[in-house]
C-alpha cells in the first residue's frame, strides 16, 4: 500500500532502476549480451504495465523516457502486436535451441517493412533462410542501433548486405558469414559505431591491410574490434599483395580498449605498425594452421603500450588449438593478452609456444606464474603427445623471472626431462628465479623431477614442490 504514496517522478525514477542493460546503454557489454541467447531484456517493463492502470498509463507516457520496445521473437504475434502499438522494435531470433516456424519468418519480414521503428535487431538463423531475409535489409534504417546477423552453422559461401543499408545512427554491428563487409557502403556512412565484429571474413579484393586500414580510419568511436579472416589470407599472399600495393594509410583509434584479429601473422604485422591505439587493454590474436613466426611489430607493440601489463601467464594445449592467455596479476579473471595457435599435435603446439614466447621473451619477463595446462580428455588419441626437449626448454626459458610454475599431471614427465641438467648444462639455465612448482608429483623416488630439485638445491636455488588439493 505504501507504494502508492509516491509520485509519478519517484515511480519512474524506480521504473529506470528496474531497466536492465541493453545494447542501447553507454555501459553495454556487447559481447557478454550478444552470448545471452534468451535475450529478453527488452520485456522488462511488461509485468510492471500489468501491476495496475496507473503503472501502466505512466510507463506507456513516458516510454521514450524509459526506452520501452516491443520484442518481436519466437512464437511472436507480431502482426497483433505491430497492430496495437506504435512503440520501436526489436527484432530477436537468436540462436538457440528453438527452430524458427514460417509464422516466425513471416514476422521478420512484416517487422522489417517498419524500418523506421526498428531499434535493434538479432537474427540468427539457418543460412538459406536468412539469405532470404537479408534482401528486406535495405533502404534506410534512421533509428537502428545495434544489429547482428549470423547463419547458424558457417557456410563456404558468403552473405552480402544489400549495397542500399544505411543505419546512421549504428552503434553495434556484428556481421558473421559475409562476403567484403569490408567494403559495403554500410560502414562508411556509421561513424558512430562503438563495436564493430566481422566473424568471419571471405578473403577478397577488399581484404588488402590498406583497404583495412582507410575502412577503420572512418571509426574514431570504436571501443570494441573483432576481425576475423577465415579461410586466412596466406602469408605468401599478404606478402604478394603489399609488394603489388604497399599501405599508405595509418589510423588513430583513440577509444579503442578491446582489439581481436584472426589471420596469418604477416597480415598482423603488416597493418600493426601502422595502428595507434593509446588505450587498448585486452588484445587477443588467432593465427591459423602456422608453422613459422615472425613477429617483431608484435613484440614492439606490446612493449610500447601502456595498459598491458603481464604477471601471469597460462598455456592451454587442446585438442585443436593452443591458447596462450597472459593476465595483469595472478588473480585476474580477464587476459591483458591472448594468443590462439589453430593446430592439434602436441609437438606443433609446442613448437609454436616456443616460437612466440621466445619472439616476446623481452615482454614475457615481467611474468612471475606460469600454467602448463593439458585436459587430458580433449586430446585425440591421433595426437602426438610427447613434445622435443629442446622445445620445451626454449618455452620455459623464455620466462626468465617466473617464480611460480605449475604444472598439469600429463606435462609431469616431460617437463621433468627438459628441466634436467644434461651435459653442458647448469641447473639455472632454464627458471632461474623458480621458488615454487606445482605438481602432483609421487613422494619417494618415484617422483620425476627429484633430479631437478635435487640439483637446485645443491646449486644454492632451492625449489619448494608443492601439491595442490
Amino acid at each position: 500500500m505504501f507504494i502508492h504514496i509516491l509520485d509519478d517522478d519517484s515511480l519512474l525514477n524506480i521504473f529506470h532502476f528496474c531497466r536492465p542493460i541493453t545494447l542501447d546503454d553507454d555501459e553495454a557489454d556487447f559481447l557478454k549480451i550478444i552470448d545471452d541467447h534468451e535475450w529478453d531484456h527488452e520485456r522488462w517493463w511488461y509485468k510492471l504495465a500489468h501491476v495496475c492502470q496507473r503503472w501502466r498509463c505512466l510507463i506507456l507516457t513516458s516510454a521514450s523516457l524509459l526506452r520501452l520496445s516491443l520484442l518481436c521473437t519466437y512464437g511472436t504475434p507480431v502482426a497483433d502486436m505491430l497492430a496495437h502499438s506504435p512503440l520501436p522494435l526489436i527484432i530477436s531470433y537468436p540462436d538457440g535451441d528453438r527452430d524458427i516456424t514460417t509464422e516466425d519468418e513471416e514476422g521478420i519480414m512484416l517487422a522489417l517493412q517498419l524500418r523506421h521503428r526498428i531499434r535493434g535487431m538479432r537474427v540468427e538463423i539457418p543460412f538459406i533462410k536468412l539469405q532470404k531475409l537479408i534482401v528486406a535489409v535495405d533502404e534506410e534504417f534512421p533509428i537502428l542501433e545495434y544489429s547482428i546477423i549470423a547463419p547458424q552453422t558457417s557456410q563456404n559461401m558468403g552473405l552480402t548486405l544489400p549495397n542500399t543499408f544505411q543505419a546512421p545512427r549504428l552503434r553495434h554491428l556484428a556481421l558473421s558469414d559475409f562476403a567484403s563487409p569490408i567494403g559495403s557502403p554500410l560502414l562508411t556512412t556509421c561513424t558512430g559505431l562503438i563495436t564493430l565484429c566481422l566473424i568471419p571474413i571471405h578473403s577478397s579484393p577488399y581484404s588488402h591491410p590498406d583497404n583495412l586500414l582507410q575502412q577503420l580510419s572512418l571509426l574514431p568511436q570504436l571501443k570494441t574490434l573483432i576481425i576475423d579472416f577465415h579461410p586466412p589470407v596466406p602469408n605468401r599472399d599478404v606478402v604478394r599483395q603489399l609488394l603489388d600495393r604497399p599501405i599508405i594509410t595509418d589510423i588513430t583509434l583513440p577509444n579503442l580498449r578491446g582489439f581481436s584479429f584472426g589471420s596469418v601473422s604477416a597480415y598482423l604485422e603488416a597493418i600493426l605498425p601502422r595502428m595507434t591505439m593509446p588505450l587498448l587493454e585486452h588484445l587477443r590474436l588467432e593465427f591459423f594452421h602456422q608453422l613459422n613466426f615472425s613477429i617483431p611489430h608484435l613484440l614492439q607493440f606490446l612493449g610500447a603500450a601502456e595498459n598491458l601489463r603481464f604477471s601471469s601467464a597460462v598455456f592451454l594445449f587442446s585438442r585443436d588449438s593452443l591458447d596462450i592467455e597472459v593476465y595483469p596479476r595472478d588473480d585476474a579473471v580477464e587476459c591483458a593478452f591472448m594468443t590462439k595457435i589453430s593446430c592439434n599435435h602436441l609437438d606443433w603446439q609446442v613448437a609454436s609456444a616456443a616460437q612466440i614466447s621466445h619472439a616476446l621473451r623481452t615482454v614475457f619477463s615481467s611474468v612471475e606464474f606460469l600454467t602448463l595446462e593439458f585436459p587430458k580428455l580433449a586430446i585425440s588419441s591421433e595426437t602426438d603427445n610427447e613434445a622435443d626437449r629442446t622445445q620445451w626448454r626454449e618455452l620455459l626459458g623464455s620466462f626468465s623471472n617466473v617464480k611460480t610454475l605449475r604444472v598439469h599431471d600429463d606435462f609431469r614427465g616431460q617437463i621433468s626431462r627438459s628441466l634436467q641438467v644434461e651435459d653442458g648444462e647448469t641447473p639455472m639455465e632454464v627458471l632461474s628465479e623458480l621458488k615454487v612448482l606445482e605438481c602432483r608429483a609421487p613422494d619417494g623416488p618415484e617422483n620425476p623431477l627429484n633430479t631437478f630439485i635435487n640439483a637446485r638445491k645443491n646449486a644454492g636455488h632451492p625449489v619448494t614442490l608443492v601439491r595442490p588439493s
